[in-house]
């Protein structure tokens, strides 16, 4: 599988666990299980869950929750 980001090109085996949580920067990082660098960093969650989905069409990523809500609040994931 490749991946092309600002022109850069990479290659990936099939992904394994992927998931997307905020970083100190207060951006959102696509990591997979395991490994603690990020394959890719985005400015939003939106923005990070498209490019897993560049990564892996049929994967679906845990994220991270950033905010309150009636059904969870932040620090809680859930699958997308």
């Amino acid at each position: 599988m490749a991946l092309t980001i600002r022109g850069l090109s990479a290659s990936f085996p099939s992904m394994g666990n992927i998931y997307i949580e905020r970083n100190l920067d207060g951006n959102y990082e696509v990591k997979e299980r395991g490994n603690p660098n990020p394959i890719a960093v985005a400015p939003t969650q939106k923005q990070a869950e498209e490019k897993a989905k560049q990564l892996d069409p049929n994967i679906r990523p845990d994220v991270e929750r950033v905010r309150h809500t009636d059904k969870g609040e932040p620090d809680k994931w859930r699958a997308k």
